[in-house]
């Protein structure tokens, strides 16, 4: 498959009652998050350290694999006026070579502000800086998950 943009195609594109997973790309990490398999909530699962694409897919894989995902989101980190910068391009071209190693529907979604929200919610946990560190990637991608999950919520709804 591959990426899909519109996200009532995505949705329309999903396996049923299978989870999906949200990351948050960044130079030197991938933060994972996953979801229920009813698409109910995101949880914060783990981030890779970004060697190269090809061990980055894999370690990818490895996780997609073992929890039985049945589709990728992906943020895209969208500058505030709403238009793309050489992060989006960053991320788009991930996606694209992604798609080329897995089947699984790949979607975006506009990540502005999760990274803030993800460093909001952890000083509200008392979380120190340097817990904060290992986990605001993943933390960041839960955010941008339960998103498209509220998203899709949505559109059952609407259907």
């Amino acid at each position: 498959m591959s990426v899909i943009e519109p996200i009532e195609e995505f949705a329309a594109a999903l396996p049923p009652r299978r989870a999906l997973a949200g990351l948050d790309f960044g130079d030197k990490t991938i933060g994972v998050a996953v979801s229920d398999a009813m698409l109910g909530v995101a949880s914060p699962l783990e981030t890779i350290r970004r060697v190269k694409f090809t061990r980055d897919a894999e370690a990818l894989m490895a996780i997609l694999t073992r929890r039985a995902i049945g589709g990728i989101v992906m943020g895209l980190p969208r500058n505030m006026d709403g238009s793309e910068g050489p992060r989006c391009q960053k991320s788009r071209a991930f996606a694209r070579n992604l798609s080329g190693v897995t089947d699984l529907p790949i979607t975006f979604w506009d990540e502005r502000l999760s990274t803030v929200a993800a460093e909001r919610a952890l000083l509200e946990a008392d979380t120190s800086r340097k817990r904060r560190a290992e986990v605001i990637d993943h933390v960041a991608a839960a955010y941008i998950l339960q998103g498209v999950l509220d998203r899709l919520r949505h559109l059952r709804g609407a259907a």
